[in-house]
């Protein structure tokens, strides 16, 4: 494992300002080595240090409530539909 050049970690920032997260661990594990695992631990720890040096520029990532939220949602709808039609 290495640590990534000033010009990977500008691309990884890069694609986290423009919210595409997934992204940003491709590159990490290109620069790096690290395992899929490693590289999402590595770039979820690099989330909040980006947003505090500039809260702006990082405002695009998500606050972390992205598919368990939208399972929840849909799971709901499908439990009320079937409660719906079966009364």
């Amino acid at each position: 494992m290495r640590e990534p050049t000033p010009q990977e970690i500008e691309q990884i920032e890069s694609a986290l300002a423009g919210g595409r997260k997934i992204e940003a661990i491709k590159l990490y594990r290109a620069a790096t080595g690290c395992d899929l695992k490693d590289s999402k631990d590595a770039i979820d720890a690099l989330i909040p240090q980006l947003r505090e040096k500039d809260p702006a520029r990082y405002a695009k990532l998500s606050q972390g409530a992205g598919c368990a939220s939208l399972l929840l949602v849909c799971f709901g709808l499908a439990w009320l539909v079937t409660a719906m039609t079966s009364a």
